[in-house]
């Protein structure tokens, strides 16, 4: 990562034109990447002041120059958004290796969730004319855009995000992730995603997955509640009305899929469809365990609102938008595997202990800030801020609370939630 980010090829591809970043300036391409990536949310000027004088303290062979809040505008409007893409890219590269022994699977599947979120924006004509704008729960008028993510929930990496405008629906998202589909990709969604247009796309490009339908959703998912199977093959169709033109199957092509019955504490059911049809690699029993790991990509929202605070946006502009999301959805997958790699210490901790315990995931990014510029600093001493931070996630846990309730609407009502006593902010 360190040479990707040095490397002048990196910015050769990533500069909006030729002529930028050609003069040697006090903010050449590689230091306002960095600057970036520190989790600036506070006041520009204050995140400048301590971002120079961090690195003169640190580094005091290096004289670290000053610069303005508006020479960093200047120079940030040189530089495109998908260059935290890339530097994303690079860390899934380098993660999902044959010989990553942190790398969970299950059942041979990397497990993947898709969800969508809104995301509120600054009020601008110009964010108002790129992203669109609905009304909040007291009428009032704002911004909001509409996210998606494919999210690995057993190794907490998103391996792909997109920002677009609300008028573009969540299947449409989802579907521009399926170039990060991989052979050997089990991905869940919620019942807000199946279609019979989305299962072709995924048997088409031989990918499994797992949706929750609703029993409305057809006249077979309700026959099947009714007879009280828990598992059964059956074929799905499309609609007789849409149109089929372009379209490479019509009214009579049927769709092989699996629904299964899943009876909640409640006495509620709920209906999964998959594509995993071997009754005897996959029994019935391990859907409704597989399917609740869905709820990993529901606590990275939270993660990348209410902890990296993704809304706390550093400009107005659709390129810094574009810019600041694509940076946390970079600095999360960095912190991932931060996380991950000490998974094996951590479980050595928690032999001793009543209770599992899992690092203080709003802590972690408090102790990156700064830090995060030395593991990515060329010259700096990585094993060193390596084992810093590593102590410091080890030292600050928090327990596992299994079989939580989710509260749904609990936000609702207002635009961020009430920071409880015991969760202050760590940026």
């Amino acid at each position: 990562m360190r040479e990707v980010i040095f490397s002048g090829d990196l910015a050769q591809r990533f500069k909006m034109e030729e002529q930028n970043f050609t003069r040697n300036r006090k903010q050449p391409f590689s230091a306002t990447l960095l600057f970036m990536i520190n989790l600036l949310r506070t006041s520009l000027a204050i995140e400048i002041d301590g971002f120079v004088r961090y690195l003169n303290e640190r580094f005091t062979s290096q004289n670290t120059p000053s610069f303005t809040s508006s020479a960093f505008v200047q120079n940030r409007k040189k530089i495109k958004p998908t260059v935290f893409k890339h530097l994303s890219s690079v860390i899934i590269e380098n993660y999902y290796t044959a010989d990553n022994e942190s790398l969970i699977l299950s059942n041979g599947f990397r497990i993947l969730a898709v969800d969508g979120s809104r995301i509120t924006l600054p009020m601008t004509l110009e964010l108002k004319a790129c992203y669109g704008v609905t009304k909040n729960q007291s009428e009032v008028e704002i911004v909001q855009a509409r996210s998606s993510v494919l999210y690995d929930v057993l190794n907490g990496v998103t391996l792909d995000a997109v920002l677009e405008n609300l008028s573009i629906g969540e299947r449409e998202l989802a579907l521009r992730h399926a170039t990060q589909w991989k052979k050997n990709d089990l991905i869940i969604y919620d019942r807000g995603y199946p279609s019979y247009d989305f299962v072709n796309e995924h048997i088409k490009q031989h990918i499994d997955c797992l949706i929750r339908v609703k029993v409305s959703y057809s006249l077979v998912v309700a026959t099947f509640v009714r007879g009280g199977k828990k598992s059964i093959i059956t074929e799905i169709y499309p609609k007789e009305k849409q149109s089929f033109e372009g379209k490479d199957y019509n009214k009579n092509t049927g769709l092989k899929v699996r629904l299964l019955r899943i009876e909640l504490p409640s006495g509620e059911i709920e209906v999964l469809m998959t594509t995993l049809m071997d009754s005897k690699k996959y029994p019935s029993k391990m859907f409704k365990e597989l399917y609740f790991l869905r709820w990993g990509v529901e606590t990275f929202y939270d993660e990348l609102k209410n902890k990296l605070k993704i809304e706390w946006f550093t400009g107005y502009s659709q390129l810094s938008i574009q810019q600041d999301f694509f940076c946390a959805i970079f600095i999360s997958n960095l912190q991932s595997v931060i996380v991950n790699d000490i998974k094996g210490e951590l479980h050595e901790q928690n032999k001793d202990r009543k209770y599992n315990y899992k690092v203080n995931t709003n802590l972690s990014y408090g102790f990156l800030k700064n830090r995060i510029m030395e593991l990515l600093y060329l010259k700096a001493p990585l094993d060193n801020i390596f084992r810093e931070l590593k102590n410091l996630f080890l030292k600050n846990t928090v327990p596992v609370r299994n079989n939580r309730v989710r509260h749904v609407g609990k936000y609702r009502g207002r635009i961020r939630p009430k920071v409880t006593k015991n969760q202050r902010d760590a940026i």
